[in-house]
């Protein structure tokens, strides 16, 4: 099955009876019961005779040094205890593994084959499907055998304690000490052994660090000395700072891209050498930088670019054909046929004649042009021109642009189901994207989208359900542009920031069996890059029409008796018009899998209805004025390959610009409010979100929500609730499992509250009791790591819940690990890391 979106799955199911010391004894049985199968796995089993095992390793007297940095370099790690106990894991799989069986297997597999496919000669076609099966057999035996079977790969053998790599680890830390300073730091090591566990502590003696009491450059060439003296105050190294070989190395690649970028095609960092004189001053370092020559006698040249050719169909070939040439401000342009406009390219081409070459151009000129998304790949080469005979050296390069256009049509379709709400869902999706379709590498997108998709109840009763089977269709026309469309001419003064113009139409339906729902939201956005993590979007025309139709007489009555008690749920069931105007500001310095140490922050601010004053009665449509902002702040800590300490603020806010006339059923004004349009209202809960509650589901406030159940008041776990002030938390520990299968541990808080007076009570926000009021689930998950795909299973429980009555807030008491509670755990299943 092929999951397209990101989709939620909550089971929420009827608790039974039962106390809760009764279910809580169950949970300790078990749990006493699984301890006691991991624990009877003795650590030292599976050791050698005389040999142990590595418990653990500790570090002590670290002061100023880097911790994390030193334990990285130990030579021999202990079993992971956690988040699995990987020893325990592996001991399990050896009571069900038997070497000599799988030796056994695997010769008489080795055999097998060798009569199979010696009876199939002379048959070439069927001795080679032979060979391929009798090497994929083959090699699951040996993996067998190397390694043990599934559970014991699931797990990791013992470490069998060597006092070799214990020396090996001396030696290394000493090392790296005085590679940050630490020159007359000393390093040893002690094991302790008990019951054949060893536990190595190593013993740090820093003493004092060596710091920088002067810097000096000896620079024989004055062209050289003069751009790097120009960017002194750049350098990385500073005076009174520690010694640090590590942002040494740093330097050294700063000033080979510095004297890159200034016209030194030729320079290497091989020409760049520190020297520490340690015997300057005590504790101190006199660190010269020598910048040599070429050769002796020879001075490093300054390159400028004489010509630039711009290949637009690099790779195409036609026998007895030259290709085209057209001159556009001083560089050529080359094809077979013309298909790109050259003023376009142009503005993408930072790479310039009679200009100095620049390294930092030559990648921006690249990174440009792969965002145009019309060239599958492109490069830039540099020629050096060989002088005419009898002048001198001109120390000119010609550079030669070189791009591969794409295929201008490109199509997909999607077929595929999504499992919402407990309800399965087909659909189709059909996309066909136009490239250079007016010649100007434009970007024409057309898509359409047709399916079936559960959803919970925006409101519930007796006599409504649950959830839902909601038929959608949708389409939308996107077209980018790849300069900003204004009203004058721009010039090469953006060009450097990637500026792209988007226009994009959308068409949503809805139909469910309570209502019909339409949305034409149309955009007008300018786009920029001004840093490679960092990208702006500001739309100065957002327009949204809104029209609810054919809404049934039940569901009517139920969204009045909600209106009464201060939910503004009716209002998305009402013909809108919301015109306003947003920016973007992005930050990421992540890639698509999450596999960096980065940051993440996302700007966004919105402001709408500011003209409604000249229309509103003109129109038969509502329209209201707000403003709304939220954060997004995320960080990534990478510990390891595959392990990681993510952490996430959001937050946002929205709010009624000017107060609304109410009117009643017969049009008399009775009244005036705050009033924002649905959509733009913030909520909380659902798969990235705090996800031990529904999407769309918590809050606000601890207001408890109730509904009429045959005469019984109860809980409503499945009315949607809008907040006009967002506040969350996420923090999640990230960690691998097996193969591409990683895992996750979470917890999740935070709730949505009203900003103006509400009839509800606690929903609104208040600075003393806020802080009382955020829920919090947390939870373990499973995700996929495919690499083009991620699929993510997280499970979370509610372990504080604001809105229960009194007494019932601390809603962990309901988790029954065997057992079933009313709306207390939430399965998430989704496409993509949650944040």
């Amino acid at each position: 099955m092929y999951f397209a979106t990101a989709f939620e799955t909550i089971f929420a199911v009827a608790r039974p009876a039962g106390g809760f010391f009764k279910e809580k004894s169950r949970v300790v049985w078990l749990a006493v019961l699984l301890i006691g199968l991991l624990d009877s796995c003795t650590p030292t089993r599976l050791l050698p005779p005389g040999r142990n095992l590595l418990r653990a390793n500790k570090l002590t007297g670290v002061e100023q040094a880097d911790a994390l940095s030193l334990q990285a370099l130990y030579q021999q790690e202990p079993n992971s205890r956690f988040p699995l106990p990987k020893l325990a894991i592996y001991q399990l799989g050896s009571t069900f593994y038997d070497r000599a069986k799988v030796q056994k297997r695997l010769e008489d597999e080795r055999l097998e084959y060798r009569k199979r496919i010696q009876a199939a000669r002379p048959d070439s076609v069927k001795v080679g499907k032979l060979l391929v099966k009798r090497d994929q057999h083959l090699r699951r035996h040996q993996l067998a055998l190397d390694k043990g079977n599934a559970i014991m790969r699931l797990g990791e053998a013992p470490v069998v304690y060597d006092s070799a790599l214990t020396r090996q680890t001396v030696e290394q830390l000493s090392i790296y000490l005085k590679s940050q300073g630490f020159f007359r730091s000393r390093v040893t090591a002690t094991d302790t052994v008990r019951k054949r566990m060893v536990t190595v502590t190593y013993h740090i003696t820093e003493n004092a660090p060596f710091t920088y009491a002067k810097l000096e450059y000896v620079i024989p060439d004055s062209g050289v000395a003069r751009v790097v003296r120009a960017n002194q105050k750049a350098s990385l190294l500073q005076l009174g700072q520690r010694y640090n070989e590590t942002l040494i190395g740093q330097e050294r690649a700063r000033l080979e891209i510095l004297l890159k970028n200034e016209g030194y095609y030729d320079f290497r960092q091989q020409y760049i050498t520190l020297e520490a004189d340690t015997s300057f001053a005590p504790n101190t370092v006199q660190l010269r930088t020598l910048i040599a020559n070429p050769a002796p006698g020879l001075e490093h040249h300054v390159y400028s670019v004489r010509h630039v050719n711009f290949l637009t169909d690099a790779g195409a070939i036609r026998f007895g054909v030259k290709r085209d040439t057209i001159l556009r401000d001083s560089v050529y342009y080359l094809a077979f046929r013309h298909r790109f406009s050259t003023r376009v390219l142009d503005r993408k081409l930072t790479v310039r004649p009679e200009q100095r070459y620049s390294l930092a151009n030559t990648q921006l000129t690249q990174r440009q042009l792969a965002d145009l998304d019309v060239f599958r790949f492109n490069n830039i080469n540099y020629v050096k021109v060989e002088p005419a005979l009898g002048t001198d050296t001109t120390y000119q390069l010609d550079a030669v642009v070189n791009a591969s256009p794409h295929k201008r049509f490109q199509e997909l379709t999607e077929f595929g189901a999504t499992y919402v709400a407990e309800q399965v869902g087909p659909f189709v999706n059909a996309r066909l994207k136009v490239r250079n379709v007016f010649g100007g590498a434009e970007v024409l997108e057309f898509g359409v989208r047709a399916g079936f998709e559960g959803q919970y109840n925006r409101v519930t009763g007796s006599d409504i359900p649950e959830t839902v089977l909601t038929t959608q269709l949708g389409g939308n026309i996107n077209l980018v542009i790849p300069q900003f469309i204004l009203p004058w001419r721009s010039g090469r003064i953006l060009s450097r920031y990637n500026p792209r113009t988007r226009l994009n139409l959308t068409y949503t339906y809805v139909q469910r069996p309570e209502y019909t729902r339409t949305n034409l939201e149309g955009t007008f956005d300018y786009i920029w890059q001004r840093s490679l993590y960092h990208q702006w979007v500001l739309t100065p025309i957002d327009v949204s029409i809104i029209n609810a139709s054919a809404v049934s007489d039940s569901f009517q009555v139920r969204l009045n008796r909600l209106a009464e008690q201060g939910s503004p749920l009716f209002r998305s069931f009402t013909q809108l018009y919301v015109p306003s105007i947003n920016a973007t500001s992005l930050f990421n310095s992540n890639d698509f899998n999450q596999t960096r140490d980065a940051t993440f922050l996302r700007l966004f601010v919105e402001v709408g209805g500011l003209t409604r004053a000249l229309y509103q009665n003109r129109i038969n449509l509502n329209v209201y004025d707000f403003a709304k902002f939220t954060a997004d702040y995320r960080r990534y800590h990478k510990l390891g390959p595959k392990t990681f300490f993510v952490y996430r603020f959001n937050g946002g806010i929205a709010r009624a610009l000017t107060r609304t006339d109410v009117e009643d059923a017969d049009g008399n004004v009775t009244g005036s409010q705050l009033i924002i349009p649905y959509d733009k209202y913030l909520f909380a809960g659902g798969s990235s979100s705090v996800r031990a509650w529904k999407p769309r589901r918590l809050g606000p406030g601890a207001y408890t929500t109730t509904r009429l159940d045959d005469g019984t008041i109860v809980r409503d776990y499945n009315l949607e609730q809008p907040g006009e002030l967002l506040l969350e938390a996420n923090v999640e520990y990230r960690f691998p499992v097996y193969s591409f299968i990683n895992g996750a541990v979470f917890t999740d808080a935070g709730n949505v509250w009203t900003l103006q007076s509400d009839p509800r009570s606690n929903a609104q926000f208040k600075t003393d009791q806020f802080w009382k009021q955020f829920a919090v689930g947390s939870g373990v998950g499973i995700r996929l790591d495919f690499s083009f795909l991620i699929l993510r299973l997280d499970v979370a429980t509610k372990v504080y819940d604001p809105t229960a009555p009194d007494g019932e807030k601390w809603a962990i008491r309901n988790f029954k690990f065997l057992g079933k509670s009313e709306d207390q755990t939430a399965f998430n299943l989704g496409i993509g890391y949650p944040f």
